[in-house]
């Protein structure tokens, strides 16, 4: 995905209401081996792009002053109540080091899983991201969960999960590999045969012999 951004020479409260008030939005691009570098960003094209699933786990080329760079989006800051995009931050990516980054997780076949086409059951979706390690050239812009086989009770963990070529959890999940997903029938769910059974026998006792 491409941004477009231009170089922001005055920095400070002061310039950076100046910016918002003109629909703009301050922002910086750091890491590297260049000095961070100031910008401004035109607010209305950066705040749809920000609902864009896409936009959160993809490399973006940022065009600053005729140059593109590489970069992730690695922060950014809303107003407390009104749709405005207060600042947001970029951070520079080399393709050869490998970068951390939360991807998006997808979960599919829920409908025709077991546990909810056969039991009934309710899919409850842990985790909505995962953390992962890949060279920038690997970046999946989401990762998919595949439900086909769940099963009443049972559970998904993100060693489950069938990774990309090149990705892998980063090393805290690789050890702990916490749940990601789960199938619960809801509390309360009684089969009809079972409840219909009690009364018939309740039924029983009151009937008497004609004589």
């Amino acid at each position: 995905m491409k941004v477009v951004a231009f170089e922001r020479s005055v920095q400070g409260t002061g310039a950076s209401r100046r910016l918002r008030n003109a629909g703009k939005t301050p922002g910086i691009i750091y890491g590297g081996t260049e000095a961070p570098k100031a910008i401004e960003l035109d607010h209305n094209a950066l705040y749809h792009a920000l609902r864009k699933e896409a936009f959160h786990s993809s490399i973006l080329d940022i065009e600053v002053a005729g140059k593109t760079e590489k970069a992730l989006l690695r922060d950014y800051q809303m107003h407390p109540f009104k749709p405005l995009v207060l600042h947001i931050d970029f951070q520079r990516v080399d393709a050869k080091q490998k970068i951390h980054m939360k991807v998006p997780l997808h979960f599919t076949n829920a409908e025709v899983s077991p546990a909810v086409k056969l039991g009934g059951a309710i899919i409850s979706h842990v985790a909505t991201e995962l953390e992962i390690s890949c060279l920038p050239a690997d970046l999946p812009e989401f990762i998919q969960v595949d439900l086909a086989k769940l099963e009443v009770g049972q559970s998904i963990h993100v060693k489950d999960v069938a990774l990309p070529k090149g990705v892998t959890l980063v090393s805290h999940l690789d050890h702990e590999n916490p749940v990601i997903a789960n199938a619960r029938v809801p509390a309360g769910n009684v089969e009809p045969t079972a409840s219909a059974a009690p009364a018939e026998a309740a039924a029983e006792p009151a009937k008497e012999e004609k004589k």
